[in-house]
């Protein structure tokens, strides 16, 4: 199956209290139904260790043209499109109930030689994946983020039994959640059209502690972040927010 869809209802403890989909809950719903697809693809997480590789999840970004609600029925879909260089690209859309697109995503993942810590060639993988050439999908895909000067320390994480994956560390959603807590009270109060970018950079393993750092927000509404391991300073993510799209 070239493309996979699957439909969700927005519920009560997916909202805030304007009603308006939390963005972490998007990036759960995109990270499970990747997980799905993978399965039928036969790049799932058992096929995948037992030639002792993985999947390592670099960038995502996410443009939300309009904000899913409380009660809102979605129907999310998710193809694999294509390669750059050694990046395997994976797209997204999310469409309302009268089939109006609400959303639109791109992600860029690394297949890794788990022994050797080392990344391999899309070749590589057991199942070759389809191209889905010619279907529309995020202009510019997943971006990569610079380092940004002049941040402002405005939150401190450690991380907990609840944020880690089956992988031993922070799960990638969760990294979603952090920076909703670390944002300027009301930056996406009510926000309709917004763009997210997160580039995942070191992995946090369980007991570790971020700190956060974020921009003033400028006239754009755009907030740049970073979490910073305090056992190395070593950048977990970069992340920027940006109202309006």
């Amino acid at each position: 199956m070239d493309v996979f869809e699957k439909k969700y209802m927005v519920t009560v403890g997916d909202v805030d209290t304007d009603r308006y989909i939390k963005p972490s809950v998007l990036f759960d719903f995109f990270q499970s139904l990747t997980t799905e697809h993978g399965e039928d693809l036969g790049v799932g997480l058992d096929v995948m260790l037992s030639k002792g590789q993985g999947w390592i999840l670099l960038r995502f970004s996410v443009l939300i043209e309009r904000r899913p609600r409380f009660g809102d029925r979605l129907t999310i879909s998710t193809w694999p499109q294509g390669f750059d260089r050694l990046l395997c690209m994976r797209n997204y859309d999310v469409l309302d109930d009268s089939g109006a697109l609400l959303a639109r995503a791109c992600s860029s993942w690394l297949v890794l030689d788990i022994e050797k810590r080392r990344p391999l060639r899309p070749a590589a993988l057991a199942t070759p994946m389809p191209l889905n050439e010619g279907r529309i999908f995020l202009e510019g895909g997943a971006r990569s983020l610079a380092k940004h000067d002049g941040l402002v320390k405005t939150a401190e994480r450690t991380s907990l039994y609840s944020d880690i994956d089956f992988n031993g560390h922070v799960n990638n959603a969760r990294y979603i959640q952090w920076i909703q807590d670390a944002l300027p009270k009301d930056f996406i109060k009510n926000a309709v059209k917004l763009r997210i970018d997160i580039n995942y950079v070191n992995e946090v393993v369980l007991g570790e502690t971020v700190e956060i750092y974020s921009s003033s927000p400028c006239p754009a509404s755009t907030l740049a972040l970073e979490g910073r391991k305090v056992s190395d300073r070593q950048a977990a993510f970069r992340a920027e927010i940006k109202i309006g799209g």
